[in-house]
């Protein structure tokens, strides 16, 4: 059987790093991505030029329209999803919990829950051998701010990636016995450009004395960790939350 990953948010940094991997590994992929498509399109040529075989998709993961498309794509062009990792995500510029309004909420929560649940439904109708499927694997990008709520930065996002720690768990539990692993990552300071969204591109650097291997993590560590999770090494490993943040 084919092996099938969609990475959202697929066309930079862990993302990006991840898909180059799994290429590696031998997965068709799809990258998808929301505003990157030159980005996306180079990885895309970039994969299939060293022998992978890979399609860019865009898509909004908040958007269900958008991931019904995304799916039905990815069954047309490469077949059905065996791998589903939940990496697109979005922070907005360092607040306190006091000046944020209900649309930066909404959002965050939309990007980072809703498309976590959208993509994760839509792998499960594929994947479960309640449905027919032949199982799979999924893995929620998490971060470690989930469990240090951010404080005078981002708690919104914080908050976000404590839901998607939780929907880890439970739906973990939920299809154990259907064939599909879910595991989480939760990556610390990565040399990531999300951190410009932030309106600090400068962070990890500030940061990285305060972690004790003394250094910002590469986004290709957290995306060897990720692959491993999806690969049959990791067969009797469901609901389990990595933190890959060098000790912090």
């Amino acid at each position: 059987m084919q092996k099938v990953l969609i990475v959202t948010g697929g066309s930079r940094g862990i993302g990006a790093a991840l898909s180059r991997l799994g290429a590696e590994a031998g997965y068709a992929i799809c990258v998808n991505y929301r505003r990157g498509r030159e980005a996306a399109e180079a990885l895309v040529t970039e994969i299939n030029a060293r022998g992978g075989h890979a399609i860019a998709v865009a898509a909004d993961v908040a958007v269900e329209a958008d991931v019904m498309r995304l799916f039905a794509r990815v069954d047309e062009d490469l077949g059905s999803v065996t791998a589903l990792v939940n990496n697109a995500g979005i922070l907005e510029k360092h607040a306190r919990v006091e000046d944020m309004d209900a649309a930066r909420l909404g959002r965050v929560l939309a990007a980072n829950v809703t498309g976590s649940f959208l993509c994760a439904r839509e792998a499960i109708r594929r994947m479960s051998t309640r449905h027919g499927g032949q199982g799979g694997a999924i893995v929620n990008v998490s971060s470690r701010a989930a469990r240090l709520g951010s404080p005078g930065e981002y708690v919104d996002y914080a908050a976000s990636k404590a839901a998607v720690d939780t929907l880890t768990i439970g739906l973990s539990r939920e299809v154990a016995a259907e064939g599909i692993r879910v595991n989480a990552v939760s990556p610390g300071i990565i040399y990531t450009d999300i951190h410009a969204s932030g309106g600090e591109p400068g962070r990890v650097d500030r940061l990285k004395d305060a972690v004790p291997m003394k250094r910002g993590g590469q986004p290709e560590e957290v995306a060897h960790a990720i692959l491993w999770l999806l690969s049959g090494e990791a067969s009797y490993v469901t609901g389990a939350n990595l933190d890959v943040s060098g000790g912090r």
